[in-house]
């Protein structure tokens, strides 16, 4: 049987590499207004997505276009609850108007990895994805408390893992202030894709090997070589026998 991984990309935040990226990949996780995008970046990232068959989820975060949503702001969890649904329903709304279904959710930037080690900020977006929609998938770090809080709410939890991100011995990205947070080189990113899809395990910075499960893979799209990296990461899964589909498909690729 052929195994699958879904192979998910960044979109909307103005890097311009979003035409490139989109064939190479399955689901793609479109900005909301948060930290980038805007009514138009978003109408045209959907109409992409159609054309290419690429499952549309949306990418909320803290409202921080200062800082690109990487800043990690003290909110109470009401407030993080608000933000979700408001930028899920600015991107949803669009997709209805557009004919394009919306799969998934996926948190950006600070607000995710601090709902991946924060429970409470992790159940108040897994409230907010039930709240927009209850069949909506969760996209969460593997392994990660928003992946347990997804999971007590009852919705589809999808483990992410990193192409190009490097992890800490305890399963979390390591801070982009930090060394060994980006992975630069493209056969660096290729070995440790193989390693989390193959043999289930990250070589962390310190040089452990920490266990890891993976739904889907994702590539930052605001790396300036990101359609060289999408390109060459969907040949080598496609080479490793991966057939590359967003989990709302794999019913059709059976």
């Amino acid at each position: 049987m052929t195994q699958s991984i879904d192979f998910n990309c960044d979109l909307g935040e103005g890097c311009g590499s979003d035409a490139a990226i989109v064939p190479c990949i399955s689901s793609a996780s479109i900005a909301c207004g948060g930290h980038a995008g805007d009514t138009q970046s978003m109408r045209e990232a959907i109409a992409l997505c159609l054309q290419h068959n690429v499952a549309i989820g949306a990418h909320p975060s803290f409202v921080d276009r200062a800082h690109f949503g990487r800043r990690e702001l003290s909110l109470p969890a009401a407030e993080i609850h608000q933000l979700v649904v408001a930028q899920v329903g600015t991107l949803a709304a669009l997709c209805q108007e557009l004919g394009a279904p919306l799969q998934h959710v996926k948190p950006h930037g600070a607000l995710y990895n601090l709902a991946a080690r924060d429970p409470a900020t992790a159940a108040a977006i897994a409230q907010a994805v039930h709240d927009c929609d209850p069949g909506l998938y969760l996209y969460a770090l593997a392994g990660s408390e928003l992946c347990t809080a997804g999971q007590r709410r009852g919705l589809r939890v999808a483990e992410e893992v990193f192409a190009e991100r490097g992890y800490t011995a305890a399963g979390q990205l390591v801070p982009r202030d930090q060394p060994g947070a980006v992975i630069h080189q493209l056969q660096d990113s290729l070995a440790q894709v193989r390693g989390m899809l193959r043999d289930g395990t990250v070589r962390a910075v310190d040089g452990q090997a920490v266990a890891i499960h993976a739904d889907t893979l994702c590539l930052h799209g605001d790396r300036q070589d990101a359609a060289a990296f999408a390109q060459a990461l969907r040949d080598a899964l496609q080479a490793e026998g991966y057939a590359i589909t967003a989990p709302a498909q794999r019913g059709r690729h059976a």
